[in-house]
């Protein structure tokens, strides 16, 4: 269903929930995500299978899907022989598959356009450490192209997710200004500081007094490091908070396989709630079941507090 109010009035007036791991579901229909582009990569041949991903979502209850344009960049597509004008075409496209999949439910589904860091594009694990060596306007001359083409296929809002440290925040929030469309600003964290090792209130702080942010916090982190975070989020900047952690699992790049156990529980978002989260979800491993969970929870809770 196409939404009637904002995203922003919708916080207002509680939680919304995210979708889950994207590219964890796109494995689970059979989906080979080894390419440099990681989910990316089926923009080309595969747009079928991002869209039944975003749908798995919605009926699990998700009220936000987030595209899947996180390692879609220029750069990116041109190394694999992409050209700019196709390379733009692709980004729209993952707009227009979670809008489409956002349209089959019955409830108000709204379409997030990821926009991932550097690193991301780099595909060598680098966004979990940041610090490029470049320059605040070097990252925004980098960001800018496709922000600006995710910004003209209509999405309801940007999710400037994963993000490692505090430049490339400023970078993205300036490689934003004045595209029309509000963001979010999510930090990748690691214990009580951002990946590249600055504190959380430095971090938060660029989105404090910025009008097209609504809503700020951290993704893609331990589940047992987003309750100091979604404190710290929301005493500084004063806004509604967003977060969305992934499993607990870990990756061990050197056997290519996922190792540990999952430590997300969907009850954790009585606390998320209660310091001031208003946009809750999951990340990497996080799939359509913890989804739906987290969807009975904050639906229970609005039941039991209609005026929270």
């Amino acid at each position: 269903m196409k939404p009637v109010r904002t995203l922003a009035e919708a916080l207002a007036e509680g939680t919304v929930v995210l979708d889950g791991g994207l590219s964890n579901q796109l494995s689970a229909q059979g989906c080979d995500l080894s390419d440099a582009l990681w989910s990316a990569s089926l923009l080309v041949h595969g747009t079928e299978q991002i869209e039944a991903a975003h749908v798995a979502y919605v009926r699990a209850g998700a009220q936000v899907l987030i595209t899947s344009s996180y390692q879609a960049t220029y750069e990116g597509f041109a190394r694999r022989g992409v050209s700019r004008d196709r390379a733009g075409t692709l980004l729209a496209r993952s707009v227009y598959l979670a809008r489409r999949a956002a349209e089959s439910g019955e409830s108000e589904v709204w379409v997030a356009a990821s926009v991932g860091p550097y690193g991301a594009m780099l595909a060598d694990g680098s966004e979990y450490r940041g610090r490029y060596g470049l320059s605040v306007r070097e990252l925004e001359r980098f960001h800018r192209p496709r922000i600006e083409i995710l910004a003209s296929a209509g999405p309801d809002v940007l999710a400037l997710e994963t993000v490692p440290d505090v430049d490339e925040a400023e970078a993205l929030l300036g490689a934003a200004g004045g595209c029309g469309v509000p963001v979010w600003l999510s930090y990748s964290i690691a214990g009580e500081r951002t990946r590249a090792g600055q504190s959380l209130a430095d971090a938060f702080a660029p989105a404090a007094e910025n009008d097209q942010v609504i809503a700020v916090g951290i993704n893609c982190c331990e589940p047992g490091d987003t309750d100091h975070a979604v404190e710290v989020a929301a005493a500084i900047t004063g806004k509604p908070v967003v977060v969305y952690p992934n499993s607990g699992e870990r990756w061990d790049t050197a056997a290519g396989r996922w190792r540990g156990g999952s430590t997300f529980d969907p009850l954790r978002v009585r606390d998320w709630q209660a310091a001031g989260a208003r946009l809750v979800g999951g990340c990497c491993r996080v799939g359509p079941a913890d989804i739906a969970a987290l969807s009975a929870l904050t639906s229970a809770a609005a039941d039991e507090n209609p005026w929270s």
